[in-house]
C-alpha cells in the first residue's frame, strides 16, 4: 500500500483533466471511460488552480472542485462562497485522509480570496460536518395524484389576466436568467447560476454524454406582459389496460418570483390532458404546493432531506451580512474543531473560524465584535451555519445536546434573533 505521504495532492493541470474525469468517474460510479466530445464538454469546468487532484504516482485516484459562487442571505445580500463539488475518492485509497488533505487547501484559499463561506450538496450526510459544514437548507419533493386534488381542469387559465405560454430553449436563455436573477434575490439559501447552467438545461452543451431530449417550457406572463415564473417538465408515456391515459409528468425545475405565477404554473401542470401524476421536483419544504389544491392529501412527500450545507469561514461578515427582524443581543462562543489557528501550509485546514462574538442585531443592521465576555451560547460552528440561513432552531438543537445554553434562555434570544419568516431553499444542484 502507498503511504500517504507519497500521494501528491495538488491542482491538476489542463493535461491532467482527463485523467482526472476518469477517476471523478470511478468515483461516482460511473462508466470510467470518458468520450472525447464529454471530455470537451465539461472542459468548460476547468478553472485552473480550483480542480485539485490526488497522484499516486500517474494515476488520479481523487477529485476535488470548487468555483465561485455567490449566496443569498436573510435579507437578500449576496455574500461571496466557495462552492465545493466533484469530491470523490476512489475505492482503492480510501481511509487515507485524501479528502481532508483536499478540503484543507481548497478552504486555506477560500480564506484567503476572502469568501465569507464555503457551500456544498451533500450525497452523504456523516461526511461534511467533520469539516464544519452544517446543513443550513431542505428540500422536498411531492407527488401528486392529480385526480385526487380536486382542481377544475376547465379553469387552469390565470383569473388574473395573466398567461401562460409554450416557449422554446432560446427563450429560456433569454428570459430565464433574469427572472432567475429576482429570485435568487429574494431567497435566502439560493446560488447565482454562470450562463453554463442555461446552457445545459437547454440543451447547447451536454456535460454528462447523454442525447439530448428537450423538455416543455412554458412560462407565466402577468397581466402587464412580465414573465414572472417559468417550468421546465417532462411527461412519460403510459396507458392502462382499458386504453386509461396515466401519464406522469415530472418538473425539472420550475421558478416564480409572485405567488400569483406560483399559482398559474401548478394550474397550468395539473390541467394537461392524459396526466393523472404529476412529480414536484426539488422544492422548498414549506412550497405553497401542497395547500394550492383543494386536497392537500393528494400531494405525498416522496423526498425530503438536507440540502444546501454552509461551512462559515468569516463570523462576522456572515452576521454582519444578514438582515434581523427582531432586536436583541447574544454572545456566541463558537468552536471549530477543524483545524488550528497555530497551523499553517496549504494541508492546515484553513485556520479557524472559532471565538467568542458578540452579536448586536435589530432591522437596521447588526455588528459582530471579538469579546471577552462570558458566552450565552456555545456550539458548533457547522451549528452557526444551521443557524445563519434561519432554517434551524438554537431550542431544538439546544435540546439535541447540539447546542449549549450557559446563560437561561439564550437559545431563545436566538431564535427570535435567526429564525426566518419563510425557510432558505437552494433550487440548485452542484
Amino acid at each position: 500500500m502507498t503511504r500517504r505521504t507519497d500521494i501528491d495532492v495538488r491542482p491538476i493541470t489542463e493535461a491532467e483533466f482527463a485523467d482526472w474525469q476518469r477517476a471523478l468517474n470511478t468515483g461516482f460510479l460511473m462508466p470510467p471511460a470518458v468520450a472525447a466530445e464529454q471530455l470537451e464538454a465539461r472542459r468548460h469546468l476547468f478553472v485552473p488552480g480550483r480542480s485539485i487532484g490526488a497522484f499516486d504516482g500517474e494515476r488520479c485516484v481523487a477529485t476535488f472542485r470548487s468555483f465561485d459562487q455567490e449566496l443569498t442571505a436573510v435579507g437578500g445580500a449576496l455574500v461571496q462562497a466557495d462552492a465545493v463539488s466533484n469530491v470523490t475518492v476512489s475505492p482503492t485509497h480510501r481511509r487515507r485522509g485524501l479528502l481532508t488533505r483536499m478540503m484543507a487547501r481548497d478552504l486555506a484559499a477560500a480564506r484567503e480570496r476572502g469568501d465569507v463561506v464555503a457551500t456544498l450538496i451533500a450525497a452523504e450526510y456523516p461526511i461534511y460536518g467533520r469539516y464544519g459544514f452544517g446543513p443550513a437548507t431542505t428540500m422536498t419533493e411531492w407527488t401528486v395524484d392529480v385526480p385526487r386534488a380536486g382542481l377544475d381542469p376547465r379553469r387552469a387559465v390565470p383569473g388574473d389576466g395573466g398567461r401562460i405560454d409554450l416557449v422554446d430553449g432560446e427563450d429560456v436563455r433569454k428570459l430565464g436568467p433574469e427572472l432567475h436573477e429576482r429570485l435568487r434575490r429574494a431567497q435566502p439559501g439560493a446560488v447565482s447560476r454562470a450562463d453554463l447552467w442555461w446552457q445545459t438545461r437547454t440543451g447547447v452543451l451536454s456535460t454528462d454524454g447523454s442525447p439530448w431530449t428537450e423538455p416543455f417550457y412554458a412560462v407565466y406572463r402577468s397581466a402587464d406582459g412580465g414573465v414572472e415564473g417559468m417550468v421546465a417538465y417532462k411527461a412519460d408515456d403510459r396507458w392502462g389496460d382499458a386504453k386509461q391515459p396515466l401519464n406522469t409528468v415530472t418538473v425539472q425545475w420550475l421558478l416564480a418570483v409572485t405567488p400569483a405565477a406560483e399559482r398559474a404554473l401548478w394550474s397550468y401542470l395539473f390541467s394537461i390532458d392524459w396526466v393523472t401524476t404529476v412529480k414536484s421536483g426539488w422544492r422548498a419544504p414549506d412550497d405553497l404546493l401542497p395547500h394550492l389544491l383543494p386536497d392537500p392529501r393528494a400531494a405525498r412527500i416522496t423526498t425530503q432531506a438536507d440540502w444546501l450545507w454552509v461551512r462559515i469561514l468569516d463570523v462576522v461578515r456572515a452576521l454582519e451580512a444578514r438582515t434581523y427582524e427582531g432586536r436583541g443581543s447574544l454572545v456566541l462562543e463558537v468552536v471549530d474543531r477543524w483545524g488550528s489557528p497555530r497551523s499553517s501550509g496549504p494541508e492546515s485546514g484553513g485556520g479557524t473560524s472559532g471565538g467568542r462574538w458578540r452579536l448586536e442585531a435589530g432591522p437596521d443592521g447588526a455588528s459582530c465584535t471579538a469579546t471577552t465576555e462570558s458566552a450565552h451560547l456555545v456550539l458548533d460552528v457547522g451549528e452557526l451555519a444551521a443557524l445563519w440561513l434561519g432554517d434551524e432552531s438554537a431550542v431544538r438543537l439546544a435540546a439535541l445536546g447540539r447546542v449549549r445554553e450557559e446563560r437561561a434562555g439564550a437559545a431563545r434570544v436566538a431564535d427570535a434573533l435567526l429564525r426566518t419568516s419563510r425557510r432558505p431553499w437552494c433550487p440548485d444542484m452542484f
